[in-house]
């Protein structure tokens, strides 16, 4: 079998070397492409070619269709190129393998299931956010409130209780955390096409993949909506492959997160006190890591990594 890793990256390059060294060293069925946004920092990208990735510039702004449009983008080109894979590992740079990866491929490998991703009814009690919230990012049309990009952080707090205005009537939005505006629109969802929700971070197999690039090209309204709605990289994904009933996916996207300790909708940066719970989840990445903050932490995981793939 072969393993397509797809990687979007923005920050932190060695980080992004040592992530890509922990795929390419322990399996020689893995391929990697990188979708970088080249803003904040540069990649090598002669290093990286000649390690036989393929490199894309993309972008990757909060909350709107940039990241999903990188990557489509990247399965456009895996389908033109008639490049062999059977599953695609979607992942940051700020991900890293917490088991080894000739293990997540072996898995791979023998699994009866077609995906694994989180997801969820949106607009119903299963949500993972409110009813409400699900409500305000996928039934209004959103519009970037430039102004705001230039706000500082402290002034945004001091505005947070303008979002009252949000619970008080049906018809636009004030979204301070993506700085937007939204007005309601009409829905595309119906009982047929419901709108579901999880994380971006997804691993497909192949007949997943072509699926979604095959639906994408025959409803380009799907994606005229999904470009409008407030962060649409977690729906988007979920609400066509779940909606076609044609695969068995499994709800869990083999990737151990922690949103316990944050208030901004990002996981925590997970450092050495994390291990344990790292380790004890049935996950084969984590996220987030920043080697600016802690390094030790991903030693310490190639040192369990080696050791487990040298017991095998």
């Amino acid at each position: 079998m072969h393993f397509f890793y797809l990687i979007q990256t923005h920050t932190n390059p060695e980080q992004v070397y040592r992530l890509i060294d922990a795929i390419q060293k322990s399996s020689t069925n893995n391929q990697i492409i990188i979708s970088h946004d080249f803003t904040n920092c540069d990649l090598d990208i002669i290093y990286l070619e000649k390690l036989g990735i393929k490199v894309f510039s993309g972008k990757g702004g909060r909350g709107d269709f940039l990241s999903v449009q990188c990557y489509l983008n990247a399965i456009k080109w895996l389908i033109n190129n008639r490049i062999k894979y059977d599953w695609l590992i979607y992942l940051s740079g700020q991900d890293y393998p917490i088991k080894p990866i000739s293990e997540i491929d072996l898995f791979l490998s023998k699994t009866d299931y077609d995906g694994f991703m989180e997801y969820f009814d949106v607009f119903s009690s299963e949500s993972h956010w409110s009813i409400q919230e699900g409500k305000s990012r996928y039934l209004f049309k959103y519009q970037t409130i430039d102004l705001l990009r230039k706000v500082p952080n402290w002034i945004k707090q001091l505005l947070l209780p303008i979002k009252i205005i949000n619970y008080l009537q049906p018809f636009f939005r004030i979204n301070l955390a993506y700085e937007m505006f939204g007005v309601r629109r009409k829905s595309l969802f119906h009982q047929y096409f419901v709108c579901y929700g999880g994380s971006f971070f997804t691993t497909l197999s192949r007949k997943c993949v072509e699926y979604l690039y095959n639906f994408c090209e025959s409803h380009p309204e799907i994606i005229e909506y999904y470009k409008e709605v407030c962060v649409s990289d977690e729906s988007f994904i979920q609400t066509i492959l779940v909606n076609s009933r044609q695969f068995n996916l499994c709800n869990d996207n083999k990737l151990y997160f922690d949103f316990s300790q944050t208030c901004n909708g990002r996981p925590k940066i997970l450092t050495s006190n994390d291990y344990n719970a790292i380790m004890e989840s049935q996950a084969h990445f984590a996220r987030k890591f920043d080697i600016s903050i802690d390094s030790q932490i991903l030693d310490i995981l190639d040192k369990e990594i080696t050791k487990f793939t040298a017991k095998c």
